[in-house]
Parts: C-alpha cells; sequence; structure tokens
C-alpha cells in the first residue's frame, strides 16, 4: 500500500504522527535554517550595530544560489542510494565554458548557456550510463569523472579570466536585490510537480527498495540514468551562477562543492540510504551551510577553524535528526 493510502486509513492523530514521521529531516531542517538566520540576525547586529538589510539578504542568496542547484542535483541521485563525487568538476566545467565563450552580449550568453547545460546533462549521462549499465559503485565513477572533469575545465580555462557580460550577470544574480529567489521558487516548483510523477514515484522507489521496485515495474536502468542526467544539468546551471557571480571564470572554485552538496543533503535531512527526503530539504540544508559560513566570518572565527566547526555543526545535526526521527518513529 502507497504511503500516502497508509496515511489516510488511519486516524487523525496518528495520520498527523505518521506525516510528521515521514519529515521529520524536512522539519528539522527548516527548524535549524530560523535558528541559523535569527544567529546571523544576531551576530551581525553586535558587529554592526545594526540588522542585516537589503544588501546582506542579496549577498546571502546569490552565495548560496549556486550551492542550492548544485545540492538538489545531488539530491536526484542520493534518493537512489547513490552518490555524485563528480558535481564540482562539472561546476569547474560550466564556470569554465561560460567565462571564455558568452561574449558580450545577453543573446550570445544565453545561447551558450544552453549549450553549458547540455554539457552538464551529458556529464551526467557518462555517470549514469557507467552506474546503471556497467553496474559499478557511485562513488568510484563518480571519483574517476571528477578528475576528467576538473581536467576537461582547466584545459578550457588554463587560469582564472574570461568575462561575463554585465547583462547576464544582472539577470542571474542581480546585486541591488535578492531577485535570485524567483529562481529558487521555481526550482522548488519544479521538484513538487517531479516529486509527484511517475518518475519521482520510481526514483524513491528504487532508494527504499531497488529489487522490489524492479519486480513491481519499475525502469531502474532509466530511472537511475535520469537522475544522473539532472544532478549533471543542475551542477552546470550551479556553475552559470557561480560565473554570473564573480563576473569571470576560474577552473578550480567549483571543487569545495562537491562535499558542500553532500553537506546541504544530509543537513536538509535526505537519508544517504535512499528513497527518504525531499530536495526541499537540501535547499534549506543549502542555506544553512551559507549562513553557518557567514556567522563564523563575522564572530572572527579564524579562517583556518571554520572547517573544524563546520564539520562539527554537521555531526550534531545529523545525530540530533536520528534520534528525534528515531523517537517518533518508535512512539508510533
Amino acid at each position: 500500500m502507497p504511503p500516502d493510502a497508509t496515511a489516510a486509513a488511519l486516524p487523525r492523530g496518528s495520520r498527523l504522527g505518521h506525516t510528521i514521521a515521514q519529515n521529520i529531516g524536512l522539519i528539522l531542517a527548516c527548524a535549524i535554517l530560523i535558528l541559523a538566520v535569527f544567529g546571523f540576525a544576531l551576530i551581525y547586529g553586535i558587529e554592526q550595530h545594526r540588522l542585516p538589510g537589503n544588501f546582506e539578504l542579496t549577498s546571502a542568496v546569490n552565495s548560496a544560489i549556486p550551492l542550492v542547484f548544485a545540492a538538489v542535483g545531488q539530491s536526484f541521485v542520493v534518493l537512489t542510494r547513490g552518490i555524485d563525487l563528480s558535481v564540482g568538476g562539472v561546476v569547474d566545467l560550466a564556470n569554465a565554458m561560460a567565462a571564455v565563450t558568452m561574449g558580450k552580449t545577453l543573446g550570445s550568453a544565453l545561447g551558450w548557456s544552453a549549450i553549458i547545460l547540455m554539457t552538464g546533462a551529458a556529464c551526467g549521462l557518462v555517470n549514469g550510463l557507467l552506474v546503471a549499465l556497467g553496474r559499478l559503485p557511485p562513488i568510484v565513477v563518480t571519483l574517476a569523472t571528477l578528475s576528467i572533469f576538473q581536467g576537461l575545465a582547466i584545459r578550457v580555462l588554463p587560469e582564472p579570466g574570461g568575462a561575463i557580460p554585465p547583462a547576464y550577470t544582472n539577470l542571474l544574480v542581480n546585486p541591488n536585490g535578492p531577485w535570485a529567489l524567483v529562481y529558487i521558487l521555481v526550482l522548488g516548483l519544479g521538484w513538487a510537480a517531479f516529486r509527484r510523477s511517475r518518475m519521482g514515484v520510481d526514483l524513491y522507489a528504487i532508494g527504499n527498495d531497488e529489487a522490489s521496485a524492479s519486480a513491481l515495474g519499475v525502469n531502474v536502468l532509466r530511472t537511475k540514468i535520469i537522475a544522473y542526467v539532472l544532478d549533471g544539468t543542475l551542477g552546470a546551471a550551479a556553475g552559470l551562477f557561480l560565473a554570473a557571480s564573480a563576473t569571470a571564470g576560474d577552473a578550480t572554485t567549483g571543487n569545495s562543492y562537491t562535499l558542500s552538496s553532500i553537506v546541504a543533503v544530509v543537513l536538509g535531512g535526505i537519508s544517504l540510504f535512499g528513497g527518504r527526503g525531499s530536495a526541499i530539504g537540501a535547499i534549506a540544508g543549502a542555506f544553512i551551510t551559507t549562513l553557518i559560513v557567514n556567522i563564523l566570518f563575522f564572530g572572527h572565527v579564524n579562517p583556518l577553524y571554520q572547517s573544524f566547526y563546520e564539520g562539527v555543526f554537521l555531526i550534531i545535526a545529523v545525530v540530533l535528526g536520528g534520534a528525534i526521527g528515531g523517537a517518533i518513529r518508535r512512539r508510533r
């Protein structure tokens, strides 16, 4: 019986408990995000003697949006019990291509954006074919393709440089206001539609039990390949937003997005064992990760120790989420 049918068959009180248990990761992610926002406002207020304004909000959104796209892409793969270590290489390649091809006009930039997104999809297709058809471990495949994509990025742009048209920057990450939130809204709506589609149902079925999903008629190979293609496409989108923010390219700036996207996914309540969680949580996780960096910066934490505190926070969040989720499920 599908989860929704199971929930509908329960009494109202039990139905509420069932819903909470099923979405505990997302609920905790939203709660942590709210705490992070208040924490940032408090630290910023103490340091600057005023509350954050439009500039700070815009900077936070524009800084987070590349990670948002990379994390949502990572979500598709993680929900199938996979992992993509090559996402940083895709971001690097897209960033490098954008910097050397876009020219000076918005029309040219948009045309090349489509090509770059298709390149990201091709990178994801390579990963998907090797994992699904080759039956190779995702961690091995994507670690290998990470090196390949990074090598291609350096070949395209050996040294930092290039240029992004100002009109393109204004379109993606306008510095005058947090207009990039529109793209995040569209991404969230796209995920909601995907989650309710047959492909979305198949994705969760594979993550929960691949053998049972296959026995029920789910096309496992096709679903996995599509998950990696979507992952690659969104990784390329992250590279485009990163290039627009920097107004130039660097074939190494995407390296950190491999780990950061996994951190955002975990903070967003998506299970690394697949089949549980939501990309909406990954969006919240991306903002949490960005705000943690800002809090540590305004808290005058030595940059050498920032990774340490980020890791400690991640462990606490994961342990807390697991404990609360387990307690709720036991009470049911």
